[in-house]
């Protein structure tokens, strides 16, 4: 259970800070909107995201722009970028770095010198993380967790802000290597990206068939969002909305006396703790965002589906009645009570 200091947002400098969050956030989405046409709920789980200092899994067919949204974003926060491409042939190293033999001319000597890998920067796109094998996506493990790798006995801490945005095709799972449950369970939200309406999409070919001319500014720095991440876990949560989000967790574990039927004949596994974790953290980011300063019901339910749709096995039952996740997430909305007070 996360604990709650005092109501800090109400200091001055944190008031000033939150009002920079709102008013950031806005200046994130115009300049985005250069580039990226529509898919304003991916945009919006994307900073929040950020605010939160987590990492998230983005599910979609090729030419989303899934890559390019993540590559804006990186611009617009003037933060170092890398994109990684997993295939099954990539090695932990070629993640992390590796110590690599150079002389040293002054002393007419070879030494081992550690050679940084593309892990090293502040948001790292891991392309189609589900086409390498386990021993290289268990590389992100230790950077996603800790913040740090490990290389031949040697810690390295990764420059902070860092954030990892991994993707993953949905329709060509041919070769792949699906996550298993306990890496999964480390992505703050399962981003879903899905075709854009026709008159979004007229607007795509339009934009992108001419010269581009489009010049992304920076509006908010990595400094920023270090201060952000620390403003949101200030924020406070009633008691009644901390026990709405465990509630709806525990909810999905089928094995728990309270389950209802529906979880017992559709899920072999629920949700962990983390999934908590990252309603209230991810509802925290979001008051602020729409310039509140505690967590509502509607903050907890809103992030419902990318929090757990990830995080919920589903069973042969479900897989054969073509029940997905996210339909047993809207069940479970409608199915667990609001306490009667908010505040």
């Amino acid at each position: 259970m996360l604990e709650e200091g005092p109501v800090a947002v109400e200091a001055p400098d944190d008031v000033a800070l939150a009002e920079r969050l709102a008013s950031g956030r806005e200046q994130i989405l115009s300049e985005l909107r250069k580039i990226i046409v529509g898919q304003e709920d991916v945009v919006e789980q994307v900073l929040l995201t950020l605010f939160v200092g987590g990492n998230s899994l983005l599910l979609g067919v090729p030419g989303l722009a899934k890559t390019l949204l993540i590559h804006s974003i990186a611009q617009v926060l003037h933060l170092d970028f890398s994109r990684i491409q997993f295939t099954p042939d990539l090695m932990p190293s070629d993640i992390t770095g590796t110590d690599i033999i150079q002389m040293d001319k002054d002393v007419g000597e070879r030494s081992l010198v550690f050679q940084p890998g593309p892990i090293f920067s502040n948001i790292v796109l891991a392309d189609e993380i589900n086409r390498t094998p386990p021993k290289t996506q268990a590389a992100l493990l230790e950077a996603m967790q800790e913040h740090r790798v490990t290389v031949q006995g040697r810690t390295y801490t990764l420059e902070q802000p860092f954030y990892v945005f991994a993707t993953q095709n949905p329709i060509e799972l041919e070769g792949t290597y699906p996550l298993p449950e306990a890496q999964l369970d480390r992505f703050m939200f399962e981003i879903v990206m899905e075709h854009l309406p026709e008159a979004d999409e007229v607007e795509v070919v339009r934009s992108t068939t001419k010269v581009q001319d489009a010049v992304l500014e920076s509006v908010v720095t990595g400094e920023d969002l270090v201060a952000f991440q620390q403003l949101v876990r200030r924020v406070p949560v009633a008691d009644a909305v901390m026990e709405y989000a465990v509630r709806m967790v525990r909810m999905t574990r089928p094995e728990a006396p309270d389950a209802p039927d529906f979880i017992k004949k559709w899920l072999g596994y629920g949700a962990s703790v983390r999934a908590a974790q990252y309603l209230v953290l991810g509802g925290k980011a979001r008051a602020l965002t729409q310039g509140r300063h505690h967590v509502s019901f509607e903050d907890i339910q809103a992030l419902a589906h990318p929090v757990m749709r990830h995080r919920l096995l589903t069973n042969f039952h479900a897989q054969s009645e073509g029940v997905s996740t996210d339909q047993i997430v809207d069940q479970l909305l409608e199915h667990v009570p609001l306490p009667k007070s908010e505040m």
